[in-house]
């Protein structure tokens, strides 16, 4: 697949692997800030990690949730049309109507809310000795794909544990998108094991780029997310990684490149779908 007809082919993308903190203003001026930092260095489209305004946990959800709009998503709306990006908000805990949602918000160049993402997989696992967690305990899940155009190309989103499911992802790739985003705190458990991988598949399997974004490590915090912000592009091929200290990670997405991929290994036109198939319900 060709980029739209008068789209760029090549664009800045940034991600910002925010250190989260207990103080919600804390953690929106300083992501504010590093997404005008990336903006002065090229970026034009912006990712923030999951649950960027708060930590991580269940018994943190509900009192740093929002309302959306509310003010988090109004900073973000403010910061993307000051610097004229692509704003992908990361996540915050939403509250609407007496449920709690894990929400992705994203702003166009104008200020304009472009989609809202609810995670649609709740993080319910239990790997005995070393890790347990249930989302479900104060989240409900979302029941909605998310997408928007770009200037460059079209974009699909996933939170985190949304990436463990191949069908978002396939789907994403069938109605167009080059590039998903994956905002995403896996932990020290499922981090080293899973969090390469999985992006190393998505991105192979439906010849996209595929970019997660994490919070930065904290040692201290009830849970500690793995950091490692990756880019993957259509090969395969990991072409940028953080560590896991707070920093911006810059990548130069190739859409020509996608496209010679995508015309060297024709997988997508030759999919037997006399034979199966994976479809969009809802």
């Amino acid at each position: 697949m060709q980029p739209a007809r008068g789209a760029m082919a090549n664009f800045r993308l940034a991600l910002i692997q925010l250190q989260v903190s207990a103080v919600k203003s804390d953690n929106l001026q300083r992501a504010c800030g590093l997404v005008k930092e990336a903006s002065a260095k090229g970026a034009k489209v912006v990712a923030l990690p999951e649950c960027f305004n708060s930590p991580y946990g269940t018994q943190y959800f509900k009192e740093y949730a929002e309302k959306i709009p509310g003010e988090s998503t109004q900073k973000l709306s403010e910061v993307a049309k000051e610097c004229s990006i692509y704003l992908v908000g990361g996540s915050i805990p939403e509250e609407d109507g007496g449920k709690l949602y894990n929400t992705c918000t994203v702003f166009g160049p104008d200020g304009a809310m472009l989609a809202k993402h609810r995670k649609i997989h709740l993080f319910d696992i239990n790997v005995p000795g070393k890790i347990q967690f249930k989302e479900s305990e104060t989240l409900s899940p979302g029941n909605s794909f998310s997408m928007f155009d770009t200037l460059y190309c079209k974009v699909g989103l996933g939170i985190c544990y949304d990436i463990r499911f191949a069908e978002l992802a396939q789907i994403y790739g069938q109605k167009g998108c080059q590039l998903l985003i994956y905002p995403g705190a896996f932990n020290l458990t499922t981090g080293p094991a899973h969090w390469e991988l999985l992006q190393r598949g998505r991105a192979v399997d439906n010849q996209v780029y595929v970019a997660t974004v994490s919070p930065a490590r904290d040692e201290k915090a009830s849970y500690v997310a793995w950091g490692h912000s990756t880019v993957v592009n259509p090969w395969g091929e990991v072409i940028a990684k953080a560590g896991t200290e707070e920093t911006v990670l810059y990548t130069d997405i190739d859409l020509k490149k996608l496209a010679e991929i995508r015309q060297q290994i024709p997988i997508l036109s030759q999919k037997r779908y006399d034979l199966y198939g994976v479809e969009m319900k809802k």
